[in-house]
């Protein structure tokens, strides 16, 4: 049975015990993840807390851990390198693979995303990794070292500072960085990629992004983080990686999204509550998928996703724009651009003089629509008019009969 959330040891592979946390969902587990900090931070680190807390009110585990000699962490940084970081790493996956689940998703902060591509490699259970403001060549680091690199070598070690703190590193670290040659394994990831990065990322460059993007195969995603620091120091912005990593990462996921790949039949419309969300809600069409919501503003609701009334009235839009589309394109009118708004409201009968019912109050979808291109004054009575004729707006104008049956 999954532990609850809150601290643990393993062993890391030269023997000393590691400082983890493991952060459990208040619900079924969907999928553990393993999260890598970065080169100056720890397990606590605010972007690290924040992100794993995020993924696991979505029914993420996720398992954080200071690396060999930092943190809690038992041993000397000085005596570790990129290598031994990837190899704790590995033996963080063991654990989980061991006590719990081997992680499906794997993240990777600064330095600590460079290691977990190289260690996704070694991680056959994975299907997701993510790196956040990662440098593509793991020596990056050594160019964020401000003393001399001969003053090392000739000491042997020393204490140097990187990002504003101190560490003692040894020459032996320097050297294994160069070691690594990202485009050995990139190529060979076999795994679903997400590089997240700030534009104007001070202590990482963008280009690292572009570099770690265009070596990776297929399937593979770029967001942007405007705005956003190196260390992810504002809330919000690792509140955002979270919730975009948890919903690009729900497709390719094993365990619990292994129904992912059974999809339901033509015509089927499939939903099913997530779990981590009182209200939340799963929709599956065909090869689609998508999350339906309530607000904040509504007990339960976490907005997640659009609401069931959003979904009715992006039903209507779009079936309404499809129709006006079908229609010009057949009367070759000069429609270049399509824009229906819709918004659902609730009014008294009284209020309606064209309603027999007096005494209660009806629903309204209020429909805009905009229409751009050179049309006559004609054409665009046209093209209004046949917006009533569009499937949807006939459908939820006509009686409508709902069966419900038990499965």
């Amino acid at each position: 049975m999954p532990v609850p959330s809150g601290k643990i040891t393993f062993k890391g592979t030269q023997g000393q015990d590691l400082a983890a946390r493991l952060d459990m969902p208040d619900g079924e587990v969907r999928a553990y993840a393993l999260f890598a900090h970065c080169f100056t931070c720890n397990k606590d680190a605010l972007a690290a807390s924040r992100i794993a807390r995020g993924l696991s009110e979505r029914g993420i585990a996720v398992l954080r851990f200071d690396f060999t000699g930092l943190g809690s962490s038992d041993g000397d940084f000085a005596n570790t390198s990129f290598s031994s970081n990837v190899e704790d790493l590995l033996a963080a996956a063991e654990f989980l693979r061991r006590e719990h689940r081997a992680p499906a998703i794997l993240v990777g902060h600064s330095l600590g995303g460079a290691a977990m591509l190289r260690a996704a490699v070694d991680i056959p259970e994975a299907n997701v990794v993510a790196t956040i403001g990662a440098p593509a060549d793991p020596a990056h680091v050594a160019r964020l070292i401000k003393d001399p690199e001969d003053e090392i070598r000739r000491k042997g070690k020393a204490v140097v500072d990187v990002g504003g703190r101190p560490f003692e590193i040894g020459a032996g670290f320097l050297d294994d960085l160069r070691t690594h040659q990202p485009s050995d394994y990139l190529g060979r990831l076999h795994k679903a990629l997400i590089v997240f990065h700030a534009p104007l990322d001070q202590t990482v460059g963008i280009e690292n992004a572009g570099d770690i993007f265009l070596a990776a195969r297929h399937p593979k995603s770029f967001v942007s983080l405007d705005g956003a620091n190196h260390l992810l120091s504002n809330v919000a912005d690792a509140a955002y990686v979270a919730d975009i990593l948890a919903a690009w990462a729900s497709r390719y996921m094993e365990g619990a999204e292994a129904d992912a790949g059974e999809f339901p039949p033509d015509g089927l419309v499939r939903v099913s509550d997530t779990g981590p969300g009182r209200l939340e809600q799963d929709v599956r069409v065909g090869r689609h998928h998508l999350v339906a919501d309530e607000p904040t503003t509504i007990p339960g609701g976490a907005d997640r996703g659009p609401t069931p009334y959003d979904l009715l009235g992006a039903s209507l839009g779009t079936c309404t724009s499809m129709t006006l589309r079908l229609y010009a394109d057949r009367k070759k009118f000069d429609l270049r651009h399509i824009v229906v708004d819709v918004v659902h409201d609730r009014i008294h009968a009284t209020d309606c003089t064209d309603c027999e019912t007096r005494e209660v109050k009806i629903d309204v979808l209020r429909r805009t629509i905009r229409l751009e291109g050179d049309l006559s004054d004609e054409e665009r009575e046209k093209l209004i008019a046949i917006a009533d004729k569009c499937p949807v707006h006939r459908t939820l104008t006509n009686e409508i009969r709902i069966e419900t049956v038990e499965a």
